[in-house]
């Protein structure tokens, strides 16, 4: 590992030791560790590929146009999207999913305009945020993510789509393979990700999708009936999702 890796290292432990003081050092060191491994085996992709473009390419230019009256909706979202059945969870709906595990908003908004704008939606389901705060792509200030988050709220009123930010889910480390997970997503940042949503939402006319107040236990954590590591929604958590990213939606089209 290089000097400059290691160094990085070092500085990604002690951001995550200085909100998680209930953990001990090699617990934090163990999680810097995790994440830094994840971004090198992902960096020869990303130097060709940064905002994972071919993933959709094909099925981008082999979808049709909305038919007439046909409301579209685009999920656009990291992992807990892309792992989400959507055609499961709302049978018969012209609901498309365009998840990217591990991604980050910057790499959604270069992906943007092939994998929603192109595609005619009527909304847009953006659910993010949470690798940001983890840093996966890079240490990154919430104020940066708000500005991605706006600049494609921005992008979709241009073309007529109605935005719906979901908040980010809270984490827990109630199982052994949360730990890791839950230590690179500061909870605080969470909540105030989340309430910068809000207030966007609400000066902007787009629609708020709470999942956090739905998912979160007494002690301000991911309930763990919801997620095995931590993180991602299991079956439970998706059946819960459903309804009130369909409510979401349905405020959306209403909305003039």
């Amino acid at each position: 590992m290089s000097g400059g890796r290691i160094a990085g290292m070092i500085f990604l432990v002690a951001l995550l030791c200085g909100w998680a003081f209930s953990q001990s050092a090699a617990d934090c060191a163990a999680s810097a560790k995790s994440l830094e491994e994840w971004r090198v085996s992902k960096a020869p992709e990303l130097q060709n590929d940064f905002g994972e473009l071919a993933r959709y390419r094909a099925a981008d230019g082999a979808l049709k146009a909305p038919a007439a009256g046909e409301k579209r909706v685009v999920f656009m979202g990291d992992s807990i999207t892309d792992i989400w059945a959507i055609e499961k969870y709302f049978p018969g709906k012209p609901y498309v999913n365009r998840g990217i595990g591990g991604q980050t908003t910057p790499q959604m908004l270069i992906r943007f305009r092939p994998d929603v704008i192109n595609l005619q939606p009527a909304v847009v389901v953006i659910l993010a945020g949470t690798n940001d705060i983890a840093g996966n792509t890079g240490p990154m200030s919430l104020e940066e993510i708000e500005a991605n988050y706006a600049s494609m709220a921005e992008l979709a009123r241009v073309h007529n789509i109605r935005v719906v930010f979901s908040s980010v889910l809270p984490v827990h480390n109630y199982t052994p393979n949360s730990l890791n997970l839950f230590l690179q997503r500061s909870p605080e940042k969470i909540l105030e990700l989340n309430r910068w949503m809000r207030d966007y939402c609400s000066a902007n006319g787009c629609v708020y999708l709470d999942y956090f107040s739905a998912t979160v236990d007494a002690h301000g954590l991911l309930k763990k009936e919801l997620a095995e590591d931590g993180l991602h929604p299991n079956a439970a958590g998706y059946a819960l999702m459903a309804p009130l990213a369909e409510a979401a939606i349905q405020k959306a089209l209403r909305t003039p």
